[in-house]
Formats: C-alpha cells, sequence, structure tokens
C-alpha cells in the first residue's frame, strides 16, 4: 500500500488543491426541505436527515476536493442510528476516492487507546479475522496523556497505513490557557510539536512528509509559520479557515516552499453556505467550495515565491 503521507500527497495534487470539506451536520442547520421531509419523530430520523445531506455534500465535492473531514460528535448525538449514519458517509466518500479523516480527537492510553484507536484505522481482530469498523484514513488525537496516549495510535495508523493528526496549537479562542504556558523556555504548543515530529520521522514517505502530523489552527500566522519552519517533515490539518476567521494569507504560512504540507479545513463555510430556506442550497455549497479552492490555490502559489 502507499503510504498515507504520499498518498495525501497525491490527492492534493490530482485535485490541485488542499481543500478539507469539514462534515459537522447539525439539525437546525439543514435544509428545510430536508428536514421536513425527515419529520423529527425520533433520534432516527435526525440521524437519517444528517446522513441524505452529508451523502448529497459527498456527490457535490467529491470531483472538486481531496479530503473530508466527519466530525463524529455530530454523528454520536443521534445515538446508534448516528453511528450507522457516520459509517455509511465514511464509506460513500472512500468509494469517491476521498481521504477521509475521522476528527473524534481521541486520548486514552493502554489497552483503551488501541482499541479508539483500532476502530478508527486499523480494525477489530477476533477468530484471525480483521473486521473494519470506522475504516477511516486518519484520526485526531489529543495528546494531553503523553506519548503513551498517542503511541497505539501510531502504531495502529502503521499496521493499516493510515495517519494521525495530533493536537499541537489549536484555532479556539481559549487555546492559550494551556498552550501557550511556558515550560523551559518554551511554550507547551512548541514541545508538543517537536515531540509529534520525532514521532513523524519513523514514517517519512517520498517528500519526507510523515505519517504523524500536527493540528495547527488558522487564526494565527505567525505560529504557522513558526512551527513549519521548525518541522518541515510534519503534515499539518489547519482549522479555522473560513467561518472561524482565518483567511487564505492567514494559511499560507502552512505551506512549504514545495506549495504541500498542508491541507486546510472548511466547515461550516462550505457545508452551509445557505439559509435553511433557501431552495438554491446545493449550488451555494458548489460556489463556496469553488470559491475556497480558488483562494486556497493561490495560497499555495504564494508559498512557491
Amino acid at each position: 500500500m502507499t503510504p498515507f503521507p504520499d498518498r495525501l500527497a497525491e490527492a492534493v495534487r490530482c485535485k490541485g488543491n488542499p481543500l478539507c470539506v469539514g462534515l459537522d451536520p447539525r439539525w437546525d442547520l439543514l435544509p428545510e426541505t430536508l428536514r421536513k421531509r425527515h419529520a423529527v419523530e425520533s433520534l432516527d430520523a435526525v440521524a437519517a436527515a444528517i446522513e441524505e445531506f452529508c451523502l448529497r455534500v459527498l456527490d457535490l465535492v467529491a470531483s472538486r476536493v481531496p479530503v473530508v473531514k466527519p466530525q463524529s460528535a455530530f454523528f454520536e448525538v443521534c445515538g446508534p442510528a448516528g453511528m450507522s449514519a457516520l459509517q455509511a458517509v465514511i464509506r460513500r466518500a472512500k468509494e469517491l476516492g476521498l481521504i477521509v479523516i475521522l476528527d473524534s480527537k481521541r486520548g486514552d492510553i493502554a489497552s483503551t487507546a488501541e482499541a479508539y484507536a483500532d476502530a478508527a484505522l486499523a480494525g477489530v481482530t477476533a477468530g484471525g479475522r480483521r473486521f473494519p469498523v470506522w475504516d477511516a484514513d486518519a484520526v485526531t488525537v489529543n495528546p494531553y496523556l503523553g506519548r503513551d496516549a498517542v503511541e497505539p495510535f501510531i502504531a495502529s495508523a502503521r499496521r493499516a497505513g493510515s495517519g494521525v493528526f495530533v493536537l499541537v496549537r489549536t484555532s479556539n479562542a481559549g487555546a492559550g490557557l494551556f498552550q501557550d504556558r511556558i515550560s523551559d523556555g518554551r511554550k507547551l504548543y512548541q514541545h508538543v510539536a517537536a515531540a509529534v515530529a520525532e514521532w513523524n520521522a519513523g514514517g517519512l514517505g517520498s517528500r519526507g512528509l510523515g505519517d504523524v502530523g500536527a493540528v495547527v489552527g488558522a487564526t494565527s500566522s505567525s505560529e504557522l509559520a513558526e512551527l513549519r519552519a521548525a518541522h518541515p517533515g510534519l503534515w499539518f490539518l489547519v482549522p479555522g479557515y473560513g467561518a472561524q476567521g482565518g483567511t487564505a494569507a492567514d494559511v499560507a504560512a502552512a505551506f512549504r516552499p514545495d506549495g504541500i504540507g498542508a491541507i486546510i479545513n472548511s466547515s461550516r463555510g462550505v457545508t452551509f453556505p445557505f439559509q435553511p430556506t433557501d431552495p438554491a442550497w446545493e449550488t451555494a455549497i458548489v460556489k463556496a467550495t469553488e470559491r475556497s479552492i480558488g483562494e486556497l490555490t493561490e495560497a499555495m502559489r504564494a508559498a512557491r515565491r
């Protein structure tokens, strides 16, 4: 199997852009026509609505973007039917040739971490057989518990030819409370980034990028630039572009001088650029996707200059 970092690079090259479409389906934002078709009589109905919406989003964006990122919480909130919907969405995304990052921000230790990791990536082995569960191409991981909370995910990823994205510098307003704390003369997120680079060194692909990447928010271009200069071998997953306020100019610093090395996520900005009453919601998604692609393509070009 082609190593994950090379598959990701090839997906970006083939589509000509680094846009990752985040799938964060919320009932109150869904098109009114779809909500009426799935009258709310149970959580199963809500799950059916978000599944239909996400599958339609996939059809609209699959020929245009390389990566999608379903956020598991928005499916889990619908109970067992929501989990089935998540499975259907991931399966369809992979059938369409998209790289799938399961955004679940897992973080635990020992056998619990192994179970989380295998569910997301390598699958569960029983009776000598491997049973895929989510079968994602990559998963997001919270490193707060330390090395033994991350290593099971790396091991599972390498068995499956998949990847891991570790939270390093996030885009939320309160991120600095812990991430900017000084320890041994460096901020905490800088220590985490250095550890991620160490873990990443064991899984480098042909372009010098590895299978353990960093989640680095778009809302601080100076920190993006600092981390990119320090860690050229890391794939960056960059949230915060679009609805959270990050611009294409902000994320330009995430790319290496060869124009690759980062995938830029937009969730609400691409999937909900419409009012629920808008009958042309599909057209709005396509236009938002193409606008984002145009902006990010220019950001990639700027990195090469």
